[in-house]
């Protein structure tokens, strides 16, 4: 994948949004966002067939706008309903069965280490996703905020693979974030919780 397809990496769920999660998503892929993670978790998600419908309509919105649509974690929900990609943590199913499974498709990995991140290369990873970068209060299990050190490391090392940060990161932080060698910012709360959508979008935008 580009890296430039990472600029501005919108993740959301049902239990993430005040107002219809639809009218959110749409907004913000109208607004530019480059790609979209449907992450569906905590407390009241949906489940079974519900999920499965509330993915078809977020796949529906993203394939209008020309957004590529990923799943997080549910491997086989993103590949029932033939999503563009799926992204994984550590603990989820060997990213070698995955890349198998998803060829030709997206496939980003989470890492926290220099081993994690050579891991995820080496394995056939299309992009990986780092943090918690600052705290953050979109996932109750997110580990402790490591700032932007190993990120660094990381752009270092790969000077050319895509990354994106994830954790805390907000209009007023994300400088620090890209500057360390992102290629975008994935975030959940800085979107779903903005009084303006379309100006918090264009600002992190303007600094890819």
């Amino acid at each position: 994948m580009n890296r430039t397809d990472l600029a501005v990496y919108f993740i959301m769920g049902t239990p993430n949004c005040k107002h219809d999660p639809l009218v959110v998503l749409e907004a913000a892929l109208k607004a530019g966002v480059t790609i979209f993670q449907l992450r569906e978790k905590g407390e009241n998600a949906l489940r079974g067939k519900d999920l499965e419908r509330f993915a078809i309509a977020c796949q529906m919105l993203c394939k209008e706008y020309n957004v590529p649509f990923i799943v997080n974690d549910d491997v086989e929900l993103a590949l029932k309903i033939n999503a563009d990609g799926v992204h994984v943590g550590q603990d989820d199913i060997a990213l070698g069965e995955i890349r198998t499974r998803f060829d030709g498709k997206i496939v980003g990995v989470s890492v926290h280490t220099k081993e994690e991140m050579d891991n995820a290369v080496a394995g056939g990873a299309d992009y990986v996703g780092i943090g918690p970068i600052f705290e953050t209060k979109s996932k109750s299990d997110a580990k402790k905020p490591a700032g932007v050190t190993f990120l660094h490391q990381a752009r270092t090392i790969y000077p050319e693979f895509p990354i994106v940060a994830i954790g805390g990161i907000s209009e007023q932080n994300a400088t620090e974030v890209i500057q360390a060698g992102a290629d975008g910012v994935a975030v959940i709360s800085a979107i779903c919780e903005s009084s303006n959508i379309q100006a918090t979008i264009q600002t992190f935008k303007a600094l890819s």
